[in-house]
């Protein structure tokens, strides 16, 4: 396994594998990894014959009281855990590499409406952010396959949507959700639980287990959501959202959609936590 830390040594790599006919899977991190991220890596590996990971922190998603300088960095043991799993090359640029005009001269890319709701009404510019740096990691390797987790649910709507309008030759696959043996949702952000944290944060996926029971059972989806920000509360987090939503194109859902997501984020001490439920609603459900 290499680790490059410019562009043209990236591509150079790229370039014999194309040259060998070689399938190449991207799998973007900020690092600090875990099961979930690993998870990416395998499924990557199944589907290409080589592996790229990126590892970059990536500055412009991240709002000016939000936690980069604190966000955890962990790259030996990264390297360590990603040398295990089979991974061809780590792309490791610093922020000059990806920004080398700085921040405020970067071209940007927008996803419009559906960057601005949900995580995108509680972090203004976060889904900008996101959307440049992996069009971005897009085009230096310009992969085959890209993969992203599933818990970060708006963004790989986000990403798709980009993906499609600027008619990008890559196939970008979700990857379900690893959750811990008491149903959390695997985050980086986890770490900054203190113990009795911890203990309350499984509150958020039983709650969303519990909401999506609702709804299969033909419960009004406003009544759904206002139950669940109402039992976060008394399970001790502060609810940020509780959505329903369409799984096609996260729009608020008509009678007629049975393919539902249930997203949610809520305050706990310093982490914020996400996660989402994807369900289908049975037709003789929907009135």
């Amino acid at each position: 396994m290499d680790q490059v830390e410019r562009v043209a040594a990236l591509r150079a790599r790229v370039a014999l594998w194309r040259a060998a006919s070689e399938r190449v899977a991207l799998v973007p991190t900020m690092g600090n990894l875990h099961q979930g991220h690993l998870t990416l890596v395998r499924e990557a590996r199944a589907r290409a014959e080589r592996v790229v990971v990126s590892i970059f922190v990536n500055p412009l998603q991240f709002g000016p009281s939000e936690d980069l300088n604190a966000y955890p960095r962990t790259l030996a043991e990264d390297m360590r855990q990603l040398e295990a799993e089979g991974c061809d090359l780590v792309f490791t640029p610093t922020p000059e590499v990806v920004y080398p005009r700085g921040q405020e001269g970067q071209t940007r890319v927008e996803v419009p409406g559906i960057s601005d709701i949900l995580c995108g009404a509680s972090r203004p510019g976060h889904f900008v952010g996101v959307a440049t740096v992996v069009c971005k990691l897009l085009n230096m390797v310009q992969p085959d396959v890209a993969l992203f987790g599933e818990k970060d649910f708006q963004q790989l709507m986000v990403i798709r949507r980009m993906v499609e309008d600027l008619d990008m030759p890559v196939q970008i696959v979700g990857v379900p959700i690893v959750r811990e043996a008491d149903g959390l949702a695997m985050s980086s952000r986890n770490g900054y639980l203190k113990p009795e944290e911890r203990e309350r944060a499984p509150a958020l996926y039983r709650l969303l287990c519990q909401a999506a029971d609702a709804l299969r059972a033909g419960q009004a989806v406003d009544a759904v959501e206002e139950a669940a920000r109402e039992r976060l509360a008394e399970a001790g987090l502060r609810p940020d959202y509780v959505s329903v939503r369409s799984a096609v194109d996260l729009r608020v859902p008509c009678p007629q959609d049975d393919r539902l997501v249930i997203l949610a984020a809520a305050y706990l001490g310093r982490a914020r936590l996400i996660d989402n439920l994807q369900l289908r609603r049975p037709l003789d459900s929907l009135g």
